[in-house]
């Protein structure tokens, strides 16, 4: 996790601003490498109050400025930075007053965030939700894909906590397969290389490393982030992801696939579409549209690492717990994609 600078915070804390998310035209034709491919590198970023799925009070997918600001200022992250804006006072009385609430969440609050100010606009369109098929704007789950992304509790070892907890990978599934963004470092660096693409994820670093032609691997060795294979289809690089690892809890099973498809839509914007299949965890195939926008910031170090010091904390906290006779923390199902966006 990193800081930015003081005014980017400051920004982040104001009211929604629209004008800064103005679109260039689109690309009469796209750039090119020096060996021809579709020229998609650099820094870029998915920052957006927009999220995979629709929030409540969005009526449909493209959004007018009136309704994005509406949908803007309900967001449970604006809401935080209008509760928490101000200088608050160091003392006693207001700590206690602060924390009456019994609140976790103070901890982490609105100040470490970087989520963006606005929904995001794809194509020059403002959108309630990544997913364009189907039309409510919502991952069809099926039985099995319910049962299959909801977290079994489980304290007594540190290989059955979240990978995110161990560092292993993110908890926004940032990098994919079908990338993603959450509540900050949403930046993303991609590098061509004539037979190879990489796709740098600052949450976590992930790293996604796509061959370019060839086959994917065998099915017995599954993938962080899947595996992958990529070719170019005129102007756009194609990405197929299938075995993706089992403990990853991505959008596919061993049974699924992703489809993904880059292409420079303007000077400052990637049209990134995917089209996720799979039978197991889904009643039907489904998928949607996003924007990379040219980033004004490299990526930062996201210092984590397994074996953090968080983890014995963790595991002795349910130790005294169970001394104490008292039960761990209650478990919730946690899915692929979880919005954050219906908040009041």
């Amino acid at each position: 996790m990193h800081l930015r600078n003081l005014a980017l915070i400051a920004a982040l804390c104001s009211a929604t601003s629209f004008a800064a998310f103005a679109q260039t035209a689109p690309v009469d034709k796209s750039p090119r490498t020096s060996w021809g491919a579709p020229d998609l590198q650099g820094f870029w970023t998915n920052t957006s109050l927009t999220t995979m799925q629709r929030p409540a009070g969005a009526e449909g997918l493209v959004l007018d400025e009136a309704a994005a600001e509406r949908l803007a200022r309900r967001n449970v992250y604006s809401a935080a930075a209008r509760e928490e804006a101000g200088a608050s006072e160091i003392d006693e009385a207001s700590s206690q007053q602060l924390l009456a609430d019994g609140n976790a969440s103070r901890a982490y609050n609105r100040f470490w965030m970087d989520p963006g100010q606005s929904y995001a606009r794809v194509k020059g369109e403002y959108r309630s939700s990544w997913i364009t098929s189907p039309a409510d704007g919502r991952i069809p789950y099926s039985e099995a894909g319910i049962r299959a992304n909801t977290r079994s509790g489980g304290f007594d070892d540190f290989e059955i906590r979240p990978l995110a907890e161990r560092c292993i990978m993110s908890f926004t599934g940032g990098a994919g397969p079908v990338m993603n963004n959450g509540m900050y470092n949403n930046t993303y660096q991609i590098v061509q290389t004539p037979g190879a693409v990489m796709i740098l994820t600052e949450m976590v670093h992930d790293v996604r490393v796509i061959p370019i032609g060839g086959k994917h691997g065998p099915v017995e060795i599954p993938k962080w982030g899947g595996d992958s294979v990529g070719w170019y289809e005129g102007d756009t690089l194609v990405v197929e992801t299938v075995n993706s690892h089992p403990k990853q809890r991505s959008y596919i099973s061993t049974a699924g696939k992703v489809t993904e498809r880059f292409t420079r839509w303007s000077a400052d914007e990637i049209f990134y579409e995917f089209r996720v299949e799979d039978p197991v965890l889904y009643n039907r195939p489904w998928g949607g549209e996003m924007a990379l926008r040219v980033s004004s910031e490299p990526l930062y170090e996201y210092a984590c690492h397994e074996g953090n010091h968080a983890l014995p904390g963790i595991l002795a906290g349910a130790r005294q717990l169970e001394r104490e006779g008292r039960p761990h923390p209650e478990e919730k199902p946690i899915f692929a994609g979880v919005d954050v966006s219906d908040g009041e």
